[in-house]
């Protein structure tokens, strides 16, 4: 066996590799015994067709395959054996000529994509923005809003508020507000608040049970998607429908809001944990500036990640990527959907070639202890989720499940390696930290 590389420029390379009959034979030959203890034909036991019936048969496809196995494993050895850098994975030239009927001896060219080599030094000289939401009394009470209303407790009020749910029964009226005979007859819920039309949410709020409203359904509903789904009705007619209404209140829902007691405090952080409302107030302050990290972190690499790939100016070998998503895509891709997508996976490429960078720089490695550690983490949370508390053994043993399966294992290690590169740039490079409110950190207009 011979195997070559050429460089064809800095970026794109080929590589050929030459099989010869001792290559290949006693592979070939051991997988067609394999073939013959497993065939059946008429007239033969199983496992005793003659050799010559099996290459007949199938020699040539146990051909193919073997020698496909071979190049397969060569090109992983070569690659890793030589340090070569590549980009997506070898890709056959169409200037292959293979014939395994009349040929013993064939040559086999691959296009490879070379990754960039650049210079990249993290120090003081880079300066990157890391924003953090200040918890201030706003965003608590707006917290503590929403776990009142959470851990409330149902009722029905006589008199409908704008933020309660009506249970209505719904029938269609003529051009006279008569009851269309045969017509639509629907017993929905509508949640007052979610209504866009200010005077529909006037009108209902203050209802009271067998109420009765006479409402269009162009007034009622957004969109004919909306009148489908709530009058069970086809696109097609909802698309055209706007008849008048005629709503009757049945019962009304709300959601009392939960006080802020010991009850609440235990049920949320177990007995004892929580004794007062200031240690309510301080406790949420502490979840939520741990509930922002993710969010803080994710911003941060953002801003890094755009700043580092336009400063850097990464060049990747464009035409041979472009082949080789048309060629792996499982959906079939046009040329134009190709065009349009290929900037943003570009960038993306670029950035994991930055970030590959500085995990080789770095000395960046993640064990196996460290993956468990992280898989089990993630399986309490999912628990914690439901108020649950998990057994250990049931954690290790899901853990271990979750690792088990290539894809999410892959998962929890670039997870990890993400995390330890955010810690290397906030540790290496000059940051510019501020406090900044909620809805500027998330971009909300006031």
């Amino acid at each position: 066996m011979n195997i070559s590389k050429k460089d064809i420029n800095a970026l794109n390379a080929e590589l050929s590799i030459t099989l010869s009959p001792i290559d290949y034979e006693a592979k070939v030959d051991n997988a067609i015994k394999k073939a013959q203890k497993q065939a059946t034909l008429p007239g033969f036991r199983a496992g005793k067709v003659p050799v010559s019936l099996i290459k007949k048969q199938y020699g040539k496809g146990i051909l193919v395959e073997e020698v496909n196995k071979i190049l397969n494993s060569t090109l992983q050895s070569y690659i890793v054996e030589n340090n070569i850098d590549i980009l997506g994975n070898p890709m056959p030239k169409n200037d292959n000529v293979i014939d395994f009927e009349k040929q013993t001896e064939w040559t086999f060219n691959y296009e490879v994509g070379l990754s960039p080599q650049f210079d990249l030094k993290l120090d003081n000289s880079h300066t990157f923005i890391y924003n953090t939401v200040k918890i201030d009394d706003e965003l608590v009470e707006k917290y503590l809003k929403d776990v009142k209303r959470n851990y409330g407790k149902p009722s029905n009020p006589e008199v409908a508020a704008a933020t309660d749910v009506l249970y209505i029964d719904i029938v269609e009226l003529d051009a006279e507000n008569n009851i269309v005979a045969g017509g639509i007859f629907k017993a929905t819920s509508i949640g007052i608040d979610r209504l866009k039309n200010e005077e529909v949410k006037a009108k209902l709020t203050g209802a009271t049970v067998d109420s009765k409203f006479i409402i269009n359904a162009n007034d009622l509903y957004d969109s004919a998607v909306d009148k489908s789904m709530s009058l069970g009705i086809d696109k097609e007619l909802a698309e055209v429908f706007n008849s008048n209404l005629q709503l009757t209140v049945r019962n009304i829902a709300r959601m009392e809001d939960a006080e802020l007691n010991q009850e609440l405090f235990d049920k949320l952080y177990g007995a004892g944990n929580v004794n007062s409302e200031t240690e309510f107030r301080d406790k949420i302050k502490s979840e939520l500036a741990v509930m922002f990290t993710q969010d803080t972190d994710r911003k941060f690499v953002e801003g890094v990640e755009k700043t580092l790939v336009e400063k850097l100016n990464i060049t990747l070998p464009d035409d041979f990527l472009k082949r080789w998503l048309l060629a792996v895509n499982d959906k079939p891709l046009t040329k134009e959907q190709l065009d349009s997508e290929y900037p943003a996976y570009a960038t993306s490429m670029k950035w994991k070639i930055i970030e590959n960078k500085i995990i080789k720089g770095n000395n960046i490695t993640v064990d196996i202890n460290e993956a468990k550690a992280e898989a089990s983490n993630y399986v309490r949370s999912q628990y914690a989720r439901y108020g649950q508390t998990p057994d250990e053994t049931e954690v290790a043993k899901i853990a271990d499940s979750i690792l088990a399966k290539r894809e999410e294992a892959q998962k929890i290690f670039e997870g990890i390696y993400s995390k330890k590169v955010i810690e290397v740039l906030k540790s290496s490079c000059k940051l510019d930290s501020k406090e900044v409110s909620y809805n500027e950190f998330f971009g909300i207009s006031n």
